[in-house]
C-alpha cells in the first residue's frame, strides 16, 4: 500500500487509465526510465503473475517498410520480457543486480501485421531457485528463459536467452 493524491492503492490499482498492481506499474515505469527506447516503442506491462510476465507493443511505431513489425523491435520486447521477469522475481527475493542478456536465440515464424504480445515465464520454480542460490552465494547466476511473441494468438517468434544477473 502506499499513499497518493486520491487516498491509498491497493495491491491491484489504477495507473495511467490501467488496471495494473504496484509491481507492474513499477516495471513499466522502470523500463521507460532506464531503457528510453522501450517507451518510443510503446511498450507496456499487461500481466505479471509471480510466473510469467507479458508486455505488449503496438504495431505503429514498430513497423517496417514492408508494413509488418521490424523484426528488432519483435526481438527486444522478447528480450525485454525476460529482463523484466527477472528484474521482478529478484524483487520479490529482496534482491537487486544487474541484468544483462548473454546469449539468445530466436525463430521467426510468421510476419507480425498487427499489435503483439510477448509472454516469458518460468519453466520450473526449482530452476529459478538455483539461480537465485547461485546469486546469493556467487554475486552472480546465469538462467535460460523462454518467450512467445503472439499475434492474433498464434506464435510468431520463439525466443530463448540467457540472461546473467551480477551483484
Amino acid at each position: 500500500m502506499f499513499s497518493g493524491v486520491h487516498g491509498r492503492y491497493s495491491a491491484r490499482s489504477i495507473f495511467w487509465g490501467k488496471n495494473m498492481s504496484e509491481m507492474e506499474y513499477g516495471l513499466e515505469r522502470v523500463l521507460h526510465d532506464e531503457i528510453p527506447l522501450t517507451k518510443d516503442m510503446g511498450i507496456e506491462v499487461v500481466r505479471y503473475d509471480g510466473r510469467a510476465l507479458t508486455l505488449k507493443a503496438p504495431i505503429a511505431p514498430n513497423m517496417n517498410h514492408k508494413s509488418t513489425v521490424f523484426g528488432g523491435s519483435l526481438y527486444s520486447v522478447a528480450v525485454l520480457s525476460g529482463w523484466g521477469l527477472l528484474h521482478l522475481k529478484l524483487k520479490e527475493q529482496g534482491l537487486a543486480g544487474h541484468i544483462v542478456i548473454y546469449e539468445s536465440t530466436i525463430s521467426f515464424h510468421v510476419p507480425v501485421v498487427e499489435d503483439f504480445e510477448a509472454q516469458c515465464k518460468l519453466s520450473e520454480e526449482s530452476t529459478f531457485s538455483r539461480f537465485v542460490a547461485g546469486f546469493r552465494k556467487k554475486g552472480m547466476s546465469k538462467i535460460c528463459l523462454h518467450a512467445n511473441v503472439k499475434s492474433k494468438s498464434s506464435v510468431a517468434v520463439n525466443f530463448k536467452g540467457i540472461y546473467v544477473v551480477h551483484a
